[in-house]
């Protein structure tokens, strides 16, 4: 067996390691507040992508106007 295929192996939960980890969420945080952290979660991740985005069009844009420079 590889290393790989042992770390996913046993790296990876089950579903009784899943059950366990949502009970203990739900402890932890309450049913109340579970909406409340995945739309933070959300907008989070949504202000990473606008960011890489943005990063990116920056890029590209910079990179046209350096070719067309030198193609003048």
């Amino acid at each position: 067996m590889s290393t790989i295929s042992a770390v996913l192996l046993f790296g990876m939960p089950g579903g009784w390691e899943m059950f366990i980890i949502i009970f203990v969420v739900l402890l932890l945080f309450g049913a109340k507040k579970i909406p409340e952290l995945a739309r933070g979660l959300g907008r989070g991740i949504r202000e990473f992508k606008d960011a890489t985005k943005e990063i990116k069009d920056e890029i590209d844009e910079e990179s046209k106007s350096i070719k067309k420079s030198v193609n003048d």
